[in-house]
């Protein structure tokens, strides 16, 4: 096997637990940030910090990109592309453009690269515990290449086929994940109206025909209070816009998805870009005077469970 030399680029709250998890499995880790100041979260560990993209590709085999939007993807791959090393592995962990990975990829693969997109899913609190979900996609050996790096980083990895496949349902997922938030939201008030303790309905919910990944995680924050998904509404808004995309670019007709973008919007000019996205439910609490809160239901999502070994599933 391979000896790969990991360098890693973009340290936000999901690249930096990412880089952690690959920091617990491996020796040493090479990394790179715009801002230099997240150097400072990886004190005393045993990382390479790069002082320009140019240093980053010239140590590493294989260089993981986590970035917040397919604008900040498509810079750093432009300031890499000149430096790119022959069979170098380029794996795209952002949640990007399809069109755009396409692009990209096609213009490292043509200075001699390797291309695998890897988009996460599931939360920040399992790419803490190296527990979260990934897809993947682009040439099978360059999976099979990858998978001792991604087990290291998550649990089920599922192989999605040719390049775009991978982003395509990481922005269908993400969707999904905001429409359900509205109609858990919208839920919440009913049942709050009605009287019916809030704790019972987060159990009712659960063990129904309307339980999802979202009610199981969401929605204890939103009872608790804190709304702390790690994740913001200028995040949901891109996503929710990406899925709006790919409808338009086939003519595809998908009303909800117009009416939550709509919705999150709205939300992102009154609570601001950087609010965290299931703060859209105070937008109904206080719509209808009322606040959606039940004892012991945390401030924090932790994922208790021990790191799972990554497993590609079938």
């Amino acid at each position: 096997m391979i000896k790969e030399t990991i360098g890693f680029i973009g340290l936000g709250n999901v690249g930096f637990n990412l880089a952690q998890n690959l920091l617990t499995n491996k020796k040493k880790l090479y990394i790179f940030d715009i801002n230099f100041k997240k150097y400072l979260d990886f004190k005393k560990q045993n990382v390479y910090k790069c002082s320009d993209i140019k240093d980053i590709s010239n140590n590493c085999s294989v260089i993981i990109t986590c970035l917040p939007s397919p604008v900040s993807v498509k810079k750093v791959i432009n300031s890499l592309l000149p430096y790119v090393k022959k069979n170098q592995l380029w794996i795209e962990m952002s949640t990007t453009d399809k069109n755009e990975m396409i692009k990209l990829s096609k213009l490292f693969i043509k200075r001699g690269g390797k291309v695998l997109e890897a988009p996460i899913t599931g939360g920040e609190h399992r790419a803490k515990s190296g527990n979260i979900s990934i897809f993947t996609a682009g040439n099978n050996d360059n999976f099979k290449r990858a998978m001792p790096i991604l087990s290291k980083m998550g649990h089920n990895i599922l192989y999605c086929g040719k390049l775009g496949n991978a982003s395509i349902l990481k922005i269908i997922t993400n969707y999904l994940a905001s429409l359900h938030l509205l109609g858990i939201g919208e839920a919440l008030i009913v049942s709050k109206k009605h009287k019916i303790d809030l704790g019972l309905t987060y159990k009712a919910i659960k063990i129904s025909s309307g339980n999802s990944f979202v009610n199981e995680t969401e929605t204890k924050v939103i009872l608790g209070g804190s709304y702390d998904v790690g994740f913001t509404m200028d995040l949901a808004n891109k996503d929710i816009s990406l899925f709006n995309k790919l409808a338009k670019e086939l003519n595809i007709s998908v009303s909800l998805s117009k009416i939550t973008n709509k919705k999150f919007k709205e939300a992102m000019k009154i609570l601001g870009k950087r609010a965290f996205s299931t703060s859209i439910i105070k937008l109904l609490e206080r719509d209808n005077n009322i606040k959606l809160r039940a004892k012991n239901f945390p401030k924090k999502l932790i994922d208790f469970d021990n790191k799972r070994k990554g497993i590609e599933v079938n």
